[in-house]
């Protein structure tokens, strides 16, 4: 089933409550995804350095002493920011592709996100005992999506929470189950993109990520997408200034979009979406299928 929140701020004065009200959002929606929970949140990015969200099932061995011995072996100063079993670290832009090939050698780290903006949080558990773990109201940003998960399709794990990131910056939730997924994954794999959960929504984040690689926009990878993509789905992606929303041609899963001149929100239900400050005056819609909404800064 899952719930998925999102949202995009028009109005940079309502950038220290990003994450107040997303919690809000994704609590809200906790009855639709019990399993797992989790946050995509964009914010800074101007600084000249790169951003590694990290993860670790056992995070006091993990990152101890960390940072310092990242610094080694990259040449790069690397800064680390601990928060529950999650770890920002960060480091000059010219020792980003440095620093993830450090991270993946070594095992006992699981790569979130990368990118200037982006920070991802996520674990097994209840939406509030998620938000609570990582104290998700304090999250100042531009935008952010969220999930709650009720797995089908792969087992209920950390690496299975949404959201996903495939490529810098670059995120993606979904509700709804593709039935191609696996046919899609090992025609990425002979174009030497790799997947490396069994999650169906890390294939379809790894072929829009895929398609901008190759020079579609966001919006024209979403549209090739309605064409590859084969299920039952909606989406909500994040880039480093934008947001998207795009339903499947059938359009059976529920979805709802709201904007004022503050936002633009979403949610899998109309009760997500109360809390926001003027809510009563927004437009409230509901997204048409096979149609690319996009929002960007």
């Amino acid at each position: 089933m899952c719930g998925i929140v999102g949202l995009f701020l028009k109005d940079p004065s309502l950038g220290p409550d990003l994450g107040r009200h997303l919690t809000d959002m994704l609590v809200t929606m906790s009855d639709r995804g019990p399993d797992s929970a989790g946050i995509a949140v964009y914010r800074g990015g101007d600084d000249g350095r790169v951003k590694i969200t990290v993860q670790a099932a056992d995070p006091d061995a993990a990152f101890a002493g960390l940072d310092a011995a990242l610094s080694t072996e990259t040449g790069h100063p690397v800064q680390a920011t601990r928060t529950d079993t999650h770890l920002i670290l960060s480091v000059p832009a010219d020792g980003s592709d440095a620093l993830r090939a450090a991270i993946r050698a070594r095992p006992d780290l699981r790569l979130m996100s990368r990118g200037d903006a982006i920070e991802i949080y996520k674990e097994v558990g209840q939406p509030r005992s998620v938000a609570d773990r990582f104290d998700l109201p304090r999250l100042a940003g531009t935008h952010g999506i969220g999930h709650t998960r009720m797995a089908t399709e792969s087992a209920v794990t950390t690496l299975g929470a949404h959201p996903f990131s495939t490529g810098a910056d670059q995120c993606l939730v979904h509700n709804g189950s593709l039935s191609n997924h696996n046919d899609l994954r090992r025609r990425l794999a002979r174009q030497g993109v790799e997947v490396e959960t069994e999650n169906d929504t890390e294939v379809a984040a790894a072929y829009l990520t895929h398609r901008m690689n190759e020079g579609a926009s966001l919006g024209e990878a979403l549209e090739a997408g309605i064409r590859d993509l084969d299920g039952f789905y909606t989406f909500v992606v994040g880039t480093k200034t934008g947001f998207g929303v795009l339903r499947d041609p059938i359009a059976c899963k529920p979805a709802v979009l709201a904007e004022t001149d503050q936002y633009v929100a979403f949610g899998s239900e109309y009760r997500a979406l109360v809390s926001l400050p003027g809510i009563e005056a927004a437009r409230v819609w509901e997204p048409e299928p096979a149609t690319v909404y996009f929002w960007e800064h």
